[in-house]
């Protein structure tokens, strides 16, 4: 081992106590004898006086105070990594690492540049008398230097302590970490299942909503068909019923019936008599007043009124233009309009020109001059 630098130059004992030098052991003060050494006098140690002295020598009072100083920064170190572990942790990221001097590195340093204990003043004549003293100085340096190597360790110790509470921290964090997760996966479990239940809420009121309304669709459509089916039966027996009319109004239309139903035929056309200014211009049927008097056949009734020798006269227009006189009527049921063949028009009677109740009936073709009712109605069908 490499020997130590030479002491440097120490402080007077002056200099260290304004009192004054200090006596020594044994000494009582005043003027009385004193046993001891008597009192200490300054001394320059020097290279020639002094031993050189191998080893490492520690002073307990400036190492303490460096271990003292250098807890209290360990220790500052240490609570700032741990909060720094546990804010990374919580924040879910990894441990800031901090860089902390070797305290122990430092005091080892720091003992090898100090002087030999036997050449400070004041200390070298404590421990330098005999071997005892020696024994007791190593085996304080032995003694202190222990806590100095349980300081030396403690930096790991404590970089270890550091690195369990920034373990411990990152547990917690994880766990913090792993509570907030499964809340939230509770959480969104809880709002799909909700969102779930709520669209299956709306699609069975959509379903029954919908069913309500194809229920009432189809209703409907029962009720437009049974509606539909009721109109196109009386549409169709509407129909029937106008054809069988319509039928039948044909056969009366082609039909053509006797103007009385019960009668007797007096003057006939062409026939000359007193009573009449020419011959006689159409068919006499004698019945008793008021006999009903029919259409020949379907036309429209174009006059209606008092005629002169006529008496009461209607006047009935079939389709092809031939005119029907019924003459000397005592009462006109229709005179105007369209009648079918059957329908009574009128009653016998003797009004205007007459010897007694009875129908002329005259035959005009074309509104023109009479002729022979008798072959006209034979023509037609009529059993006269």
């Amino acid at each position: 081992m490499a020997s130590n630098k030479p002491a440097p130059e120490a402080p007077s004992a002056y200099e260290l106590d304004d009192r004054g030098a200090f006596a020594g052991p044994g000494y009582a003060g005043g003027d009385a004898e004193f046993d001891g050494d008597g009192p200490w006098e300054e001394w320059d140690p020097t290279e020639g006086s002094v031993r050189p002295v191998r080893g490492k020598h520690r002073v307990a009072k400036q190492r303490g105070g460096g271990l003292a100083r250098s807890g209290t920064v360990l220790g500052v170190g240490v609570i700032a990594a741990v909060g720094a572990g546990g804010m990374a942790s919580a924040e879910d990221r990894p441990p800031v690492p901090i860089s902390m001097p070797d305290v122990g590195g430092m005091v080892h340093d720091l003992a090898d540049s100090l002087p030999d204990a036997a050449a400070l003043p004041a200390v070298g004549a404590l421990i330098s008398d005999s071997g005892g003293h020696s024994a007791t100085s190593a085996d304080s340096a032995t003694s202190a230097a222990a806590p100095s190597a349980a300081d030396e360790s403690g930096p790991l110790s404590r970089s270890t302590a550091r690195t369990d509470a920034s373990g411990s921290g990152d547990g917690a964090g994880e766990a913090l970490r792993s509570r907030i997760l499964q809340q939230a996966d509770a959480q969104q479990g809880a709002a799909e299942e909700e969102a779930r239940e709520a669209a299956e809420g709306a699609a069975v009121k959509q379903a029954a909503v919908e069913a309500a309304a194809a229920k009432k669709t189809a209703e409907q459509a029962e009720t437009a068909k049974k509606a539909a089916e009721q109109e196109a039966k009386r549409k169709a027996e509407e129909a029937a019923r106008q054809k069988a009319e319509a039928a039948r109004l044909a056969e009366l239309a082609k039909s053509f019936l006797a103007p009385v139903s019960s009668y007797t035929l007096t003057a006939s056309f062409g026939q000359a008599g007193d009573r009449w200014a020419a011959d006689h211009t159409g068919q006499d049927f004698a019945a008793p007043t008021g006999t009903p008097v029919k259409a020949v056949h379907s036309g429209t009734i174009t006059q209606a009124g008092w005629a002169g020798s006529y008496g009461y006269r209607i006047v009935l227009t079939l389709d092809d233009g031939t005119e029907l006189w019924f003459c000397h009527l005592s009462s006109m049921v229709k005179t105007s309009g369209k009648v079918s063949t059957g329908d009574v028009i009128g009653r016998v009677g003797a009004t205007g020109n007459v010897t007694g109740p009875h129908l002329h009936l005259e035959v005009r073709p074309d509104a023109g001059s009479p002729i022979d009712p008798m072959p006209w109605l034979r023509d037609h069908g009529v059993n006269v």
